[in-house]
This record gives C-alpha cells, sequence and structure tokens, in this order.
C-alpha cells in the first residue's frame, strides 16, 4: 500500500495505543519524526510532553494537539481511503496534521511556531496546564476535530464534581441512608439544570455505594455549562443542592466555558483558508470542553481546528478518511501564515 509521508505517520501513530497516562511510546515516535518534518528542535519536556521549534523571533505562534486517547476503540486498519483507530480522529489526526504543516511552513521575521503534542488531555489536561506559565503567545491554534472545513471559536465549561454521604449504619425502614441521598441530590440537579436553559447538560460518570455495618453512597458527576455561565452561580447552585439533601459536596475540576468572536484574527485566518481549498467553511461552537477552555488565560487570538468528524470521538468505529486528513494539512498550511501576518 503506498500512502503520503504524512498518512504513514499518523497511521503509526494510531498503531499505538496512547490512554492517558500511558503515552511514552507515542510520544517518543512523534519526537523523533519531528526533525524529518522540518522542526529545527524537538524534545519531551518534563511533563511528557512532545515539543517543536522553529524560528527565534519574539512573537510566537502555539500550535497545541493532543496525543493520549480514551481506552479501548476499534482494532487499528488502514486501506487506501481510511485510517482506523483509537485516535484518528481525536487527537492524532490533528495532532499530525499540525506536526506536519508546522513544519513546513515559512516563518516571517519577528516570529517562532512552537508544536505541543500534549499528554494528560482526556482527563485533566496536565500536559496543556505544564505548558501554559511557559508561553506568552501572540496566537494559539488548538488542534481539535471541526472537519478540514470547520473551525471553531467556542467550548463549554465543565464541573466535574461529587454527592457524597455516609453514616454509622440504620434500618432502612427508618432511613433510605446515603445511598439513596445522593442519588436523589443527583436525580433533583438533572433536573434543575434541564430548565436552566441551552448548554447545561448533566451526566453521572460514577457510582458507589455500600452497606456493611455503616453506610456510604457517592456519585461523581460531570456538568457541562455554556458561555456566560458564572463559576460563582454554579458553585452556589451545586452548595444548595449538596445542602437540600444532606450529602457532601467535593468539586475536583473547574473548567470555564471560553468563546472568542468570529472576528478573531485566528478565526478570519482559518475561513480564508477553508475557502482557498474550495470548501465552505463552517464556524462552530462546540459543546465539549479541551485544552482550548484551559489556556484561554492566555488571551490571543486563538481557534480550535483538525480535520475528522468528532461525531467519531471516543467511538467503537473511530475512523479518518486519509483524503480529509490531507485536506486538513493543506488548510493548515494556508492557515498559519496567514495568522503569523496578521496576529504580530
Amino acid at each position: 500500500m503506498s500512502l503520503p509521508a504524512s498518512a504513514r505517520l499518523l497511521a503509526d501513530l494510531v498503531a499505538i495505543p496512547s490512554p492517558t497516562g500511558n503515552e511514552g511510546e507515542a510520544a517518543r515516535l512523534l519526537v523523533d519524526q519531528l526533525p524529518m518534518l522540518g522542526w529545527n528542535a524537538a524534545h519531551l519536556d518534563g511533563a511528557g510532553n512532545v515539543i517543536g521549534s522553529r524560528g527565534n523571533g519574539e512573537n510566537e505562534l502555539v500550535i497545541l494537539s493532543h496525543i493520549d486517547t480514551v481506552p479501548g476503540g476499534p482494532r487499528f486498519l488502514i486501506d487506501n481511503e481510511r485510517i482506523q483507530g483509537r485516535g484518528s480522529v481525536d487527537a492524532k489526526g490533528p495532532c499530525c496534521a499540525m506536526a506536519v504543516a508546522g513544519g513546513s511552513v515559512p516563518i516571517p521575521p519577528g516570529w517562532r511556531i512552537t508544536f505541543v503534542g500534549a499528554v494528560g488531555e482526556e482527563v485533566d489536561s496536565r500536559g496543556a496546564r505544564f505548558r501554559m506559565p511557559l508561553h506568552s503567545p501572540a496566537a494559539c491554534v488548538i488542534g481539535e476535530p471541526t472537519g478540514s472545513d470547520g473551525v471553531a471559536l467556542s467550548y463549554r465549561g465543565r464541573v466535574f464534581f461529587g454527592f457524597e454521604a455516609e453514616d454509622e449504619g440504620a434500618h432502612r425502614s427508618g432511613s433510605p441512608g446515603p445511598m439513596t441521598a445522593a442519588i436523589m441530590a443527583t436525580a433533583s440537579l438533572v433536573d434543575i439544570t434541564k430548565n436552566m436553559g441551552p448548554g447545561y447538560t448533566t451526566s453521572v460518570v460514577e457510582m458507589e455505594g455500600r452497606e456493611s455495618g455503616g453506610r456510604y453512597g457517592r456519585v461523581m458527576i460531570d456538568l457541562r455549562t455554556p458561555i456566560g455561565a458564572l463559576q460563582e452561580d454554579v458553585e452556589l447552585l451545586l452548595r444548595e443542592t449538596s445542602a437540600a439533601f444532606g450529602v457532601g459536596l467535593s468539586i475536583v475540576e473547574y473548567v470555564p466555558p471560553y468563546g472568542v468572536q468570529k472576528t478573531d484574527k485566528v478565526i478570519r485566518a482559518f475561513r480564508t483558508s477553508i475557502r482557498d481549498t474550495g470548501a465552505k467553511p463552517r464556524v462552530l461552537a462546540k459543546q465539549g470542553t479541551c485544552d482550548f477552555n484551559v489556556l484561554s488565560p492566555w488571551g490571543c487570538p486563538m481557534a480550535a481546528y483538525g480535520p475528522g468528524d468528532s461525531k467519531y470521538d471516543h467511538s467503537s468505529n473511530e475512523q479518518i478518511p486519509i483524503a480529509e486528513y490531507l485536506r486538513g494539512i493543506e488548510v493548515l498550511k494556508l492557515a498559519l501564515p496567514r495568522i503569523m501576518e496578521t496576529a504580530g
């Protein structure tokens, strides 16, 4: 089978399992390939991220995607039309497209490009959090699947938390107990968020409980929040719900919703570049949460872009057409120079 070198890179990376916490082998493959793609320097940082650099100007363009995946997925398959396997869409496809395009575009005077193949995005964004204080970029592109004709300007926020309760034991006929209380608090929150307007969704991630002498119950919940949701309002809702049902509240992580305007310089660069490839650009408000949100404190022009259909994210038949992946590379090759022309 004859594949372009850029597609072979993606196939080789998808063939290596890299669930969060076990990215090492995939990271080593990618860091070894970066010099052959045109990157001047490549290394693994203290968090295990893959880092590539080109240029030495004062203005920095950061292009960041992730190499970790959720567990499981379909077995690796490749033919002349598609690459199937965990991570082919989320987000090894966008990650490899960035590595290929970023290694080949011209670097104008006064600029440098930093590529980051981040670890840990699917759990706690540990790779992006490690890099955040190390950069003050003039612009940033996050590699996530938007489709080669799409560019994302916003992502919802996320609150990951638990309702938890325990007692020393009692007869169920007189006291339903901690497990029931945690479930009732969760059910109440689901009903409340259904009526809070579009963009709020509540999902149970994990449940556990026991009754052996003492009783214990815990429900872990993922609450997604829309643009405009305020952290203090969301936390007040969680505290009031936990108090109403007599359960404890533990907030594990809060990631704010974040978005930029259609007039953002990076968004404009992608819209123009997508048109130049003959496609009609789609501007997306994404329903998930990713490193786009985590890195929002940079406050620079920003967008998320990457080949691949997000309906395949985390699915049992995750796959990307090779033609789609190659179109994504071509859009990036057009967009990255435009970003550096306008964002400095």
